[in-house]
């Protein structure tokens, strides 16, 4: 290859990679006119799934240990002595949540915007629940998770909350609504991930 042919792959390379930096932050800003990327609570964030190969940083959502009665109870939903056993918020905790089936449990309302993509927590007992995310009047479903008779954590469920944040410039006042479809499951520790601060 002679030393024009050089220059001239060199230039075109340059080239290129102008152009795909261009496209990207032209992306990126037009993502950032339609969703708000900045967190709108500072609550603090840890890995509280780090054992289970999620490397995720999350925090945890209102009254989500349930070491308190905040969130609002239906059906039969009752907070129960006992916690799960691995103290991922720092400490053992001393109450879970019961679902008997039919029943559901709604947390206090968050701020979130397009940063929050995901939810998690821990489950144990029998049967399984449905996760919701509930904007005003809005529900959007999130995902299910079924209980084993040890605590473990839930699959990773998507919250939505870059089309609810969307929908209400950039930022949205929601709840995570967690009803048993079945069973009599327990959950505890509900982790929120707020990924634009990890």
């Amino acid at each position: 290859m002679s030393h024009q042919q050089t220059r001239l792959l060199s230039g075109l390379s340059i080239a290129i990679v102008l152009a795909v930096a261009i496209t990207a932050v032209g992306v990126s800003s037009a993502h950032a006119g339609l969703i708000n990327l900045n967190p709108c609570n500072s609550a603090p964030v840890s890995q509280p799934f780090a054992r289970w190969v999620d490397p995720a940083w999350y925090e945890l959502a209102p009254g989500g240990g349930f070491e308190s009665s905040s969130w609002s109870l239906s059906g039969g939903a009752h907070r129960v002595a006992g916690s799960e056993p691995y103290e991922v918020t720092g400490s053992r905790g001393s109450w879970s949540l019961e679902l008997p089936a039919g029943s559901s449990a709604q947390s206090p309302q968050t701020c979130v915007d397009g940063a929050y993509p995901s939810a998690r927590f821990f489950i144990a007992g029998t049967g399984s629940v449905a996760v919701s995310i509930v904007a005003g009047n809005t529900v959007i479903p999130a995902g299910v998770a079924v209980a084993g008779s040890r605590w473990t954590p839930s699959p990773v469920m998507l919250t939505s909350a870059a089309v609810v944040a969307a929908l209400s410039d950039g930022v949205a006042q929601v709840s995570l609504r967690v009803r048993a479809l079945s069973g009599d499951p327990r959950i505890d520790d509900v982790y929120i991930d707020p990924w634009c601060r990890g």
